[in-house]
């Protein structure tokens, strides 16, 4: 097993295949009374969040927990980092605290890289600027194969603001590991020049929405990052809407079995219909239990079934 978990691009099929299955025995926990592991107890796994987050963030903490880990969560807002720390003074007074693991998010891309380097514990990337985002990926796989059973030969659309998604680069590093075949759908302005080829042989590129659905197992909404546009990178939201918005017309041209994701917080009515997100093909739900039990996983292989 790999000591830190900085990039989809770490994971060969078997380790991705190994913490999957772990994610499934550790979902089997949800429905015992006591949802409590012993093996981390006495580890101590920090929390290192540098943008405001609400799912990664309880999600980690609920899956250190449940494995009896000590939890310590550090917010940027209201710490020493207002007054200019840096992040390696702050990862060297983590490290005297003798913390195991740290899970950090970041705004800056590859701050989990330095990170790695300046403590003796395991490292979790929660997702650094536009870079990665590999416990996301991890859910989305292991959502998958839950719903359809397997992730080869499993055709997946993932839609919208490539660009500055670090859920896209994580997604389609994995999933072309595990053996689907990824295009990536947007605006051409909201789609990086040449990315499918950079990650991955088996990636495609189209501009073409409703000419990729009738053909997709699996069609995976991303969230329009205002917050991270400078310029202007489509008309108007109701132009993106129109064009590249999934509403309940284009959900028909879904196969049967189709199902519809997106790794939240969702704009309802801009990416994605209200009706599409609440439908029985939508796994938005199920992605955040499934979080839990992936990232329970991680750190229990990274800190407690060692190999």
């Amino acid at each position: 097993m790999i000591r830190h978990l900085l990039s989809a691009a770490d994971l060969d099929a078997e380790t991705a295949t190994l913490i999957l299955d772990t994610a499934a025995e550790m979902a089997a926990l949800a429905g015992r009374e006591v949802k409590k592991l012993p093996t981390l107890r006495g580890r101590t796994v920090v929390n290192l969040f540098y943008e405001d987050s609400t799912r990664t963030r309880i999600s980690f903490e609920a899956a250190a927990k449940r494995l009896s880990a000590d939890v310590i969560n550090f917010s940027a807002k209201g710490s020493s980092v207002s007054k200019g720390e840096s992040l390696k003074d702050t990862a060297l007074t983590l490290q005297a605290m003798g913390a195991d693991a740290v899970v950090i998010r970041h705004p800056a891309s590859g701050a989990p890289h330095r990170l790695s380097s300046w403590v003796d514990g395991s490292v979790v990337n929660a997702g650094d600027g536009t870079h990665e985002h590999p416990t996301q990926a991890l859910l989305d796989a292991y959502t998958m194969r839950a719903r359809l059973g397997r992730l080869d030969g499993l055709n997946v659309a993932i839609v919208g603001d490539v660009l500055h998604s670090r859920v896209a680069r994580s997604n389609v590093l994995l999933l072309s590991t595990l053996g689907a075949n990824v295009t990536l759908v947007g605006p051409p302005t909201l789609i990086p020049v040449d990315i499918a080829a950079a990650l991955s042989k088996t990636t495609r590129v189209s501009y073409d929405l409703d000419s990729v659905l009738p053909d997709a197992d699996v069609v995976m909404m991303l969230r329009v990052q205002t917050e991270r546009m400078q310029d202007s990178y489509f008309p108007s939201a109701r132009e993106y809407a129109r064009r590249y918005g999934l509403d309940v017309p284009r959900m028909r041209k879904l196969p049967e079995h189709a199902i519809v994701m997106h790794p939240g917080p969702m704009n309802r009515g801009m990416e994605i219909a209200p009706e599409v997100a609440d439908s029985p093909r939508s796994t938005i739900v199920e992605q955040v239990a499934n979080g839990v039990s992936a990232r329970m996983a991680v750190l229990y292989l990274l800190l407690g079934g060692k190999a």
